[in-house]
């Protein structure tokens, strides 16, 4: 049995990585912490092989690697779009995937570091899954951009107040608009439209590229990169 915590920001996208690794007879979820030392404690007392870990934490990679070195746990990161996954494995992990890659790139990248393995998505790498997801791609076709942009809001874990703020509009219209999407999508609550969302690549890689404000400021690679080389050198609708 593989043993695997997940550390994301995104609750909705927490939520949706562990029901697709859930459903593996061979893996197991023993912890999804959402803080600084929630991560650290749950990597020393709960002794997990694999922890997924988010870039909205990266600023503790050092801390991280530090027991997960002496726990023996690989660390497999997952990145936004925007980001460049072969800069977080120059820092040291064992693995990097993309926030758009699919339900079964995530179960594989897990199964690959738990096998002492590693494991780098390429930024093309599902060129051919995209393109034979007819379902997603149908799905796609029936969006608006705006509501693309709503979707895109609701997997990063914006509540709707947060997304009328993005689109300059009401609260109520948010809310509205999400009736017609999970009409359209098939899905009933926030949670089914992210799993949707996780399953079918070609709505992933969308969203994903569909730019929001953060809700709060994200380190930057750079800046943690720099602290590495000094020291080096020294749910429903509401």
């Amino acid at each position: 049995m593989i043993n695997v915590i997940i550390a994301d920001h995104q609750a909705i996208f927490r939520a949706g990585v562990a029901k697709v690794l859930a459903v593996e007879e061979d893996l197991r979820i023993v912890g999804q912490p959402v803080s600084a030392e929630a991560i650290l404690n749950a990597l020393d007392k709960l002794r997990p092989h694999v922890v997924v870990l988010s870039t909205g934490f990266i600023a503790l990679l050092a801390e991280i690697q530090e027991v997960a070195q002496r726990r023996q746990i690989a660390v497999l990161v997952i990145c936004d779009n925007s980001e460049n996954a072969s800069d977080f494995m120059r820092m040291g992990v064992q693995g990097v995937i993309y926030r758009s890659a699919s339900g079964n790139m995530v179960v594989e990248a897990v199964r690959r570091l738990a096998q002492g393995q590693a494991f780098l998505q390429g930024p093309n790498s599902s060129e051919v899954e995209v393109n034979e997801d007819l379902v997603g791609l149908r799905v796609r076709n029936r969006l608006s951009d705006r509501e693309l942009r709503i979707i895109a809001a609701i997997v990063q874990g914006y509540k709707n107040r947060e997304i009328a703020m993005q689109l300059y509009t009401t609260e109520q219209v948010v809310k509205n608009a999400l009736r017609n999407i999970f009409d359209k999508i098939g899905v009933s609550d926030r949670l089914e439209l992210a799993l949707f969302v996780v399953h079918h690549r070609i709505l992933a890689q969308a969203t994903a590229s569909v730019p929001l404000t953060p809700l709060r400021p994200q380190p930057a690679i750079a800046a943690v990169k720099g602290r590495m080389e000094i020291n080096s050198r020294s749910a429903t609708i509401h």
